[in-house]
């Protein structure tokens, strides 16, 4: 495919109109049908889906790596490249046995300790692989096809944490790529997914290319979500980085490209009226918008600083000016995706009645000294530019100073990590959301997660969530649990660990030649055929 063009938009909306409703058929993607061209959601600049929680990251993985256990569209936990588990009577001793076929990309088979060094890699960033970790007394390999894992002490969702369908998902590696330090990111990209990474065709910062993998053996099943038979019909599917919105949906109308994973919101209207395209959910639930402190540094090291963003929050705003659209979104005060079994409203009365007033005395309160708060702008994701700005006017109507750092969504990966003083290239406040899938549960949600260094960015030290976390992972009855969901939502609001600011559906778009694409968390490209 030629190189998408980058002319600048410089008519108004009859234009766009125009481009979204063009009826040009899809000439390259014709000509050439083995070749999906998709305009993916970031520049994808870090390769390693276990160092970070980037979506963009996440869904590179899955076209190259395969996991040991998949979840379906119905949630249920299914087999991957696991062929047999055995489970001890006392639900103690995990024995997997892998199945037959399994090779990397370079050749070499795929080994249990392979799985066994990929696990102890992903426990130490994962939050779920983490809570795993924390209960488990010996992982190991008892020969090439054969390994354990053994609790020390009870925790009830082990498979559930296997077959983990997004961020960070288990990707099995070979075992000297998953023995780099967890805080190093590997420098090989080798996998045993049924496509392959084209380093050498891919140009970063424009486009990354996959291959299928003609050695893949897919299971014998009917693919469903990351579980069944991932068999890939295409030759080649080769992403595109496309930051102008109007090149991209362009590019859509027009047949350059096939799918175009996350159009803006105010676009979605006219790509439905255009006969040659389609558009449907990945998640159903949606994604949540985040507001995260960091809580290492002034003002946000201070409680009643933090308390005064959840009583600044309306979700309402934040909504109407990011994403725009009524019909998409929704209010939600839990910090559990609304729509899910632990969506709650314990503790969140500060964000439902948001009381700037009591926010200026919070601010007051806490001693806050009149040094600029420095708020990372993603300025190439419209929806998180928009929520920069309007988190910037209630600030400073609540008596902060602020300073936005504009920078765009893969640069931010980047800075987020930065522990240092905000004066010297650290921050105070990021922007990021979350898919229902990664905010459904405690055991998941790295939003809640009070584990001080070894949490997510913003590194909240709430010891209290923890031991709660530990035990909703042990408990064995529902009531129990939604006790302990409810008890984490009300000291991580109290505390404020992060402000959600709403909750929205994010459709794709896809040309109607794209075909059995199927509905997961993540774009995922075995089944998929054009034609």
């Amino acid at each position: 495919m030629d190189r998408i063009s980058r002319r600048r938009f410089v008519g108004g909306v009859a234009t766009a109109a125009a481009a979204t409703t063009l009826h040009t058929p899809s000439v390259r993607a014709q000509r050439d049908a083995q070749t999906l061209h998709f305009i993916a959601e970031a520049d994808l600049r870090i390769l390693d889906p276990i160092w970070t929680t980037a979506y963009i990251t996440r869904n590179h993985g899955y076209l190259i790596y395969d996991t040991l256990f998949g979840t379906d569209e119905s949630l249920q936990i299914k087999p991957q490249m696991v062929d047999r588990t055995d489970i001890s009577p006392d639900k103690m001793k995990y024995t997997f046995s892998l199945r037959e076929g399994l090779k990397w990309h370079d050749g070499q088979p795929v080994v249990s300790e392979d799985c066994v060094e990929s696990l102890k890699r992903w426990g130490k960033r994962d939050r779920f692989g983490q809570l795993l970790m924390a209960h488990t007394a010996k992982i190991a390999s008892i020969d090439k096809k054969t390994f354990t894992l053994e609790l020390g002490e009870r925790f009830g969702p082990v498979l559930d944490a296997l077959g983990k369908r997004s961020n960070n998902v288990p990707f099995m590696m070979p075992a000297r790529i998953a023995a780099t330090p967890a805080d190093h990111q590997i420098q090989e990209i080798i996998g045993s997914g049924p496509f392959r990474y084209a380093r050498d065709e891919s140009q970063a910062g424009e486009l990354s290319v996959y291959l299928r993998n003609a050695d893949y053996v897919p299971r014998d099943e009917m693919p469903s979500g990351s579980a069944g038979g991932k068999k890939a019909y295409l030759d080649k599917v080769v992403w595109r980085y496309v930051p102008d919105p109007w090149e991209a949906a362009d590019a859509l109308a027009s047949g350059e490209v096939d799918w175009w994973q996350e159009p803006q919101i105010d676009f979605i209207p006219k790509i439905e009226q255009n006969p040659d395209l389609k558009t449907f959910l990945f998640e159903p639930l949606g994604v949540q918008g985040w507001l995260r402190p960091n809580w290492l540094h002034p003002p946000f090291n201070n409680i009643k600083a933090r308390q005064a963003l959840l009583h600044m929050m309306d979700q309402l705003t934040y909504l109407a000016w990011a994403i725009g659209q009524s019909q998409y979104y929704q209010t939600c005060p839990s910090v559990f995706a609304c729509g899910t079994p632990y969506e709650t409203r314990v503790g969140a009365a500060p964000m439902v009645e948001h009381d700037l007033a009591k926010a200026r005395e919070l601010v007051k309160e806490s001693g806050y000294d009149g040094r600029p708060i420095v708020v990372l702008q993603i300025t190439d994701k419209p929806f998180i530019n928009a929520a920069a700005i309007v988190t910037q006017r209630r600030l400073e109507s609540i008596g902060f100073k602020v300073i936005l750092k504009a920078m765009d969504w893969s640069a931010s990966l980047v800075a987020r990590t930065h522990k240092e003083p905000p004066d010297k290239g650290g921050w105070n406040l990021l922007f990021t959301w979350w898919q229902a899938a990664d905010v459904s549960n405690p055991a998941v949600h790295f939003g809640v997660s009070g584990a001080g260094p070894r949490a997510w960015f913003g590194w909240p030290d709430v010891p209290e969530i923890e031991k709660l976390i530990s035990e909703w992972v042990r408990a064995q009855d529902e009531p129990k649990r939604r006790w302990l969901a409810d008890e984490v939502q009300r000291i991580a609001l109290s505390e404020v660990t992060y402000v959600p600011w709403g909750q929205w559906l994010q459709p794709t778009a896809v040309r109607k030649n794209v075909r059995d694409v199927l509905k997961f968390a993540a774009p995922v490209f075995w089944n998929v055929k054009l034609g």
